[in-house]
């Protein structure tokens, strides 16, 4: 499984809500990974089930199309899929110099 990373930058100018400084520049880093399947197989009977599938696998298809948006080990869209965000924020603060 390849993870998926998504970085937002925040302009130079704009502070967090928590600082008033007047050039701060900082970076959040998203790790995104999908784990096991929650689609209730059992949902048209009454009943509750899973496949088991431990872990979401893109299909051979290319990133951004429906193929690679369908789990290769189950057959599920990824949507399915629990997923698990790691969120590291890395702040270069600058000192004003006076």
């Amino acid at each position: 499984m390849r993870k998926r990373q998504v970085v937002i930058r925040r302009s130079t100018g704009e502070a967090p809500p928590s600082r008033s400084s007047s050039t701060v520049s900082s970076y959040t880093v998203r790790s995104v990974r999908y784990g096991e399947c929650q689609k209730n197989h059992a949902a048209s009977v009454g009943g509750y089930a899973v496949d088991g599938c431990r872990e979401f696998m893109a299909s051979n298809g290319e990133e951004g199309t429906t193929a690679a948006l369908t789990c290769a080990a189950c057959g599920c869209h990824r949507n399915f899929h629990r997923r698990e965000v790691d969120t590291e924020v890395v702040c270069d603060c600058s000192s004003p110099t006076s």
